[in-house]
This record gives C-alpha cells, structure tokens and sequence, in this order.
C-alpha cells in the first residue's frame, strides 16, 4: 500500500513540474492559452508549408497560430527589446499574417500579437489597418515594377542575415 502512495505522489509532483514548465515555456515564447496549429520556429513542430493568399499572392510563415475561443490568431516573436509601441513595420508584418489566415482558414482573426522579451502587444486587425497593408503592398510592388529598388541600409550584419541574401546584387557581405 505505501508503494502506491508513493508512487501516486510521485507522478503528482512529476505532472506538477511538467505543468509549471509548460507555462514558463508557453509564456517565454509570448503564447496565449490556447492549441498551437501552426508553428514557424520548429519548437513545437516541423516547419509547415506557408500560408497563402491569393487575393493578393502574398505568401508568409507566422513564428505562431493558435486557436483560442473560435479564432486563429497570428503571433510574432521578436527578439529585439520592447520598444514603447509596437514598430510600425512589426504591425504591417502582423497584419499581412492576419490576411494569409482569413484567406488561408476562411476565417478573419479578430487581433494578433507582437511579442517581444520584455511585453507583448495585441493588435487589433482592422479593416482600416487592412487597407494600410495592401496600400504598402501595392507601392512595394510598384517600385518593384519600376526596378529602382535599393538596398535602404549599411548595415552588414543585418545584410548577412537577410533571407533574400543569395538573390541580391546589393549584397554588402
């Protein structure tokens, strides 16, 4: 009998442990509760296909989408510290996965969230903020048209690490 004490005592401090790490984990990613059904960072899964959107061929890979209530919501994990609001061009990011998950789940996420170390910012998916991407996309791809495209850095750390480096003939490093 005192085996089986024992023994259910143990897996309880043991499912206990696991419990509290997941939680530490969950919050050190910037992941609300919730089922992760897409992950770009090989953490949780292998990285899956990109999502989609052919309304405007656009084609992404959110760091996370997890399902809470109803809703798919995007996650961004940034390395960088917080800074006082969310950067701009975070904000466009999280907004072009918001579109890739209306187009890619048939569903319009309601926000997504911009994690960073230090805080972690919910942005809500307007249609005004949807109107400000596709504006963004456009004249991105009208420069594109227009071959006039520069480089907007000096920075060969940042060069190294793009991931366009190997199609670029402004490569700096």
């Amino acid at each position: 009998m005192n085996w089986l004490l024992i023994g259910g005592l143990g897996l309880l401090v043991v499912s206990v442990l696991l419990f509290v790490g997941s939680r530490r984990l969950r919050k050190r990613t910037g992941l609300p509760g919730g089922r992760v059904i897409y992950s770009d960072t090989r953490t949780w899964q292998a990285c899956p296909e990109p999502l989609y959107a052919p309304s405007v061929n656009l084609v992404g890979k959110p760091d996370y989408v997890v399902t809470k209530w109803k809703y798919a919501i995007p996650i961004e994990v940034k390395s960088c510290h917080a800074p006082a609001e969310p950067y701009y061009s975070h904000v466009l990011q999280l907004a072009a996965y918001c579109l890739l998950i209306e187009e890619t789940y048939d569903q319009r996420p309601p926000y997504g969230l911009i994690h960073y170390p230090e805080r972690t910012f919910a942005v809500k998916y307007t249609s005004e903020l949807e109107g400000e991407l596709l504006s963004t996309i456009e004249w991105m791809r009208e420069d594109m048209r227009a071959q006039d495209v520069d480089r907007d850095h000096n920075d060969p750390v940042r060069c190294q690490a793009c991931g366009y480096g190997e199609y670029c003939d402004q490569r700096l490093a």
